[in-house]
């Protein structure tokens, strides 16, 4: 019964800290149109797999986005390998490039930051 009680708590509290949780997902076009449309926070994270840097950022962006103040944000993806029209369109020179936007309008970006100050500077000027 301890078993059942702790397992039950456990879930309801994940579901809680997932509720107020930012976002992280893959990149998808109507999901950005729809949250630039509703003027919702967003941030943009042009990664690849085998960039050390984007590693260096992917737990500090995990960390930021899994804190209340960041619920409303959310993080699309972008890979750097497959997506070059997203690149161009986003005038996007190198992967470990974040773009923040409020709405449709871009509100900050930075190449290659990979200090928590830094990243968590980005995205709150998504929120502003």
């Amino acid at each position: 019964m301890n078993f059942a009680k702790t397992a039950v708590l456990f879930i309801f509290s994940a579901m809680i800290s997932l509720a107020i949780a930012g976002e992280i997902k893959p990149y998808d076009q109507k999901t950005f149109d729809k949250l630039a449309q509703e003027g919702k926070p967003v941030v943009l994270a042009i990664h690849a797999t085998w960039c050390p840097t984007c590693k260096a950022q992917k737990p500090i962006i995990n960390e930021l986005m899994g804190q209340r103040a960041y619920k409303d944000v959310t993080t699309l993806m972008i890979d750097f390998d497959t997506n070059k029209p997203l690149l161009q369109k986003y005038k996007v020179p190198m992967q470990s490039t974040l773009i923040g936007f409020k709405g449709t309008r871009e509100v900050g970006r930075s190449v290659a930051d990979t200090t928590h100050d830094g990243i968590e500077s980005l995205i709150k000027k998504t929120l502003n």
